[in-house]
């Protein structure tokens, strides 16, 4: 979940408490929020980055806190494309940020701006597309420098890797274009230059929209198959969204509406899956991992609203969570950590 409160790209206290009140909650793994891999790749100029190794040292201070708390740190590396250069959700102006207002030109795959207050995108060339390979690669190695325990790949929401994806984004008539295999062809780079640094001791996961829920858009039956193609890259999972293509798209959301796409990939493509998207309570969740229809469970606005979620889950559940010896006082009597003497 973007908080949109980095300053050129530098994560700062805010991240560092954000993100370790989640691992004091009691989550198993903490992604970070997107970190454009390219200055040109945030999607606001407020957004969090990891293009240069300045990054790294305050990117290391949270993953090192996170470990403390016993989970494991991700980060989720990311390239905006066309949706780049817009204003934070908190200002309540036009969308576009002007290069003279601090903003900067957007880059797809085709000239196909994403509405009418978007930027018209420059479709990159053979020189564009390289340097946002190695812009991956690069902040995959500063991921790994900084502690980081996986990275996960964004190809979801209409960001760039996506709009690759997706004909109604992708126009193109080169190498890049046109059939399946030609639009796929930029994740499945960007999965090898990130592979060829990243340990293979280590999880690659990429997100992926499931399907565009727009007609002539990208489909679940491509979905399938280029899950297929990601495992045979080296990617361990696949986080399986939808949607973010088009604005006009009509999605049916309502209580773990994604999960069926989790549950085909993982049965069709042989790879392991993440379910995301309204799942809220804790009986959902532990539902979904027990029956087989997705490897890990991905929460992001239930976390936002409870950092506690997992450890209040686990209590509705019947289970016993760990919390913080910090807290606990006010950690349930049946708590394995209460066996601790604690003073009241």
């Amino acid at each position: 979940m973007c908080q949109y409160s980095s300053d050129d790209g530098f994560a700062n206290d805010w991240h560092l408490v954000h993100l370790g009140s989640r691992a004091q909650g009691g989550a198993g793994l903490v992604t970070l929020e997107a970190a454009a891999v390219l200055p040109e790749g945030r999607i606001s100029p407020a957004d969090l980055g990891i293009w240069k190794d300045k990054h790294i040292p305050n990117l290391r201070r949270i993953a090192e806190f996170i470990h403390t708390q016993g989970s494991r740190a991700g980060m989720h590396l990311a390239h905006a494309g066309r949706k780049a250069s817009t204003v934070t959700p908190f200002e309540p102006r036009p969308v576009l940020v002007t290069p003279t207002e601090g903003g900067w030109q957007p880059v797809g795959p085709s000239a196909i701006a994403f509405s009418p207050d978007y930027a018209v995108p420059t479709a990159l060339d053979a020189s564009g597309i390289k340097a946002v390979v190695e812009g991956f690669r690069h902040a995959a190695g500063r991921a790994l420098e900084a502690g980081f325990d996986f990275v996960e790949i964004h190809a979801a929401h209409g960001y760039l890797l996506h709009e690759f994806l997706s004909p109604l984004a992708n126009l193109r008539t080169d190498a890049y274009g046109g059939s399946f295999d030609n639009r796929i062809r930029l994740a499945l780079e960007v999965v090898d230059a990130v592979r060829g640094v990243w340990p293979e001791r280590l999880p690659l996961f990429v997100r992926i929209s499931a399907t565009d829920w727009a007609e002539g858009g990208w489909n679940p039956d491509e979905s399938v198959e280029l899950a297929k193609r990601l495992r045979e890259h080296g990617v361990d999972l696949v986080d399986s969204s939808s949607g973010g293509m088009v604005p006009n798209a009509k999605i049916p959301a309502a209580p773990g509406f994604q999960v069926g796409f989790a549950a085909r990939i993982r049965r069709e493509a042989g790879i392991a899956t993440a379910a995301v998207g309204l799942i809220t309570e804790p009986a959902q969740a532990n539902t979904i991992v027990a029956e087989g229809e997705a490897d890990l469970v991905f929460l992001a606005r239930a976390m936002l609203r409870d950092p506690y979620w997992p450890v209040h889950a686990a209590a509705t559940l019947g289970e016993l969570a760990s919390w913080p010896k910090q807290y606990l006082r006010a950690a349930p009597p049946e708590s394995p950590a209460r066996t601790a003497t604690v003073r009241t």
